[in-house]
């Protein structure tokens, strides 16, 4: 996972969990998750709107 290993990832999320503590993490991690299925929602839009575009034009 981009050419990170195990320790690695311990590393961050012992650090995530100094930083934030351990009750916000799962809020951060929905945010994130939210965050990330707007986005690719977004782009799925888009990629339809710029379809229509073309039938349209043709």
């Amino acid at each position: 996972m981009f050419g990170m290993g195990m320790q690695e990832l311990l590393v961050i999320l012992l650090i995530c969990l100094l930083i934030f503590g351990a009750a916000r993490l799962p809020e951060i991690g929905k945010a994130i998750g939210k965050t990330i299925k707007e986005f690719k929602k977004s782009m799925k839009d888009i990629d339809s709107d710029e379809e229509e575009k073309e039938k349209k034009s043709k």
